[in-house]
């Protein structure tokens, strides 16, 4: 699809007072998308002479489009009936529990709805998901076939990849044969869950899950929700191991709530170790237990926003909005200024923002691939703070949603 995208609002800088910067400053573009790629960007105030279809994003501010890098698209009420989850009365073990019967059960609207949810997270900008799946004795593969069928169905809107899931402990479920074999069929990540409480053998289960991503040459995504000193402990066993092996920049641990259980000096010393390992950190931002996530920022270990549960038997909340996540990153640390607003952007886009920290435009380029969505908002500080709404999303040149226009 090619054609010019006329009348989007870019980032130029900001404007200052006193050294402070106090407004976002912005212009109107055209932009020439040609094989799934920006390949001009001109002032509107230039004449446009084209034979190419034109696009009027009608003063849309452009911006990257986002990743939800946490979610589970393979057990979800979504798109079905309404049901809040029960009350646990054994902690993640009633979860476990629960699955064992509920899996088989949403086995055959498992596809179904994992596209909802697709939908859902497409309408609101995003084009980038990782999604855990589980690999149980319960289910085996069956829910990997169904989410493959379904993202399959979505290849030329978004982009997943699919993690390997033990939700039911790798070695507690004795499920290592059949990790092994969904990374063999459609896998791409290998996936675990609380080496210590889950599995009771912190260095056997994480040592197995690193032989496996070695052997497959995978990217490894971690649950760890243990807390105090036991999350701590399996955190730099994890990082010892990521060293040995030389797995470096290919290692996510997924909630880490043990960060917001201790001191922050201790805490800073901890991402110290990741940053050193490039192991990143992916978050739900829970309002409960929110981990420090700008000074993890600020040690140089990346991190990932994702919604979790959307609906299920885990949680009945989660809307499948990316930027409402920044958002509420953003109140949650008091990142209120028209900077903050703005680089809290990079938390859902994989880093990249309209602008770098110094009022630098670093995107869009010509040459980036056209992944973006237009957004109802003068800047991004403001499409940030206000969760403003999404107009389009365009994947590789593509528009994927769009309102009549």
């Amino acid at each position: 699809m090619n054609y010019w995208l006329t009348n989007a609002r870019l980032e130029q800088g900001y404007y200052y007072e006193n050294n402070t910067v106090v407004a976002t400053k912005t212009g109107l573009y055209h932009l020439r998308i040609e094989d799934g790629k920006i390949q001009e960007i001109m002032a509107a105030s230039e004449p446009l002479v084209t034979n190419l279809p034109q696009h009027d994003a009608k003063n849309c501010l452009m911006l990257p489009s986002f990743r939800d890098m946490h979610i589970h698209l393979d057990k979800t009420y979504y798109g079905g009936a309404w049901k809040a989850p029960s009350i646990p009365t054994k902690g993640i073990i009633t979860r476990i529990e629960e699955e064992q019967e509920l899996l088989p059960r949403l086995l055959p609207v498992a596809q179904q709805r994992a596209e909802k949810l697709l939908d859902l997270l497409l309408s609101a900008g995003t084009t980038h998901i990782r999604s855990h799946v589980n690999i149980d004795p319960t289910i085996g593969l069956k829910n990997l076939e169904a989410t493959l069928r379904a993202v399959d169905n979505y290849k030329n809107k978004t982009f997943v990849e699919i993690v390997a899931f033990p939700q039911h402990g790798l070695l507690r479920s004795d499920s290592v044969a059949l990790v092994r074999e969904a990374m063999k069929n459609g896998a791409a990540l290998v996936g675990g869950v609380d080496p210590a409480t889950m599995d009771g053998d912190v260095e056997r289960s994480l040592q197995t899950v690193m032989d496996i991503a070695v052997e497959a040459n995978a990217d490894i995504d971690l649950h760890i929700h243990d807390g105090g000193h036991l999350g701590i402990y399996t955190f730099k066993r994890l990082a010892a191991l990521t060293e040995e092996a030389g797995w470096q920049g290919r290692v996510t641990i997924s909630h880490a709530l043990a960060l917001a259980d201790i001191p922050l000096a201790e805490a800073s010393e901890v991402a110290e170790i990741l940053a050193q390992q490039r192991i990143s950190i992916a978050s739900s931002v829970p309002l409960g237990q929110t981990i420090p996530i700008p000074m993890l920022k600020e040690k140089g270990v990346e991190v990932f926003l994702g919604d979790d549960s959307i609906v299920d038997h885990w949680s009945p909340f989660g809307k499948g909005d990316s930027l409402e996540k920044a958002s509420t990153l953003a109140e949650r640390f008091r990142l209120s200024d028209e900077r903050s607003l703005g680089q809290t952007l990079g938390y859902i886009t994989g880093g990249i923002t309209p602008l770098n920290a110094d009022g630098q435009r670093i995107w869009p380029s010509v040459g980036d691939v056209a992944n973006f969505v237009l957004v109802k908002a003068s800047c991004s500080a403001e499409a940030v703070a206000r969760r403003s709404k999404r107009a389009a999303v365009v994947y590789q040149g593509d528009f994927v949603v769009r309102e009549e226009w």
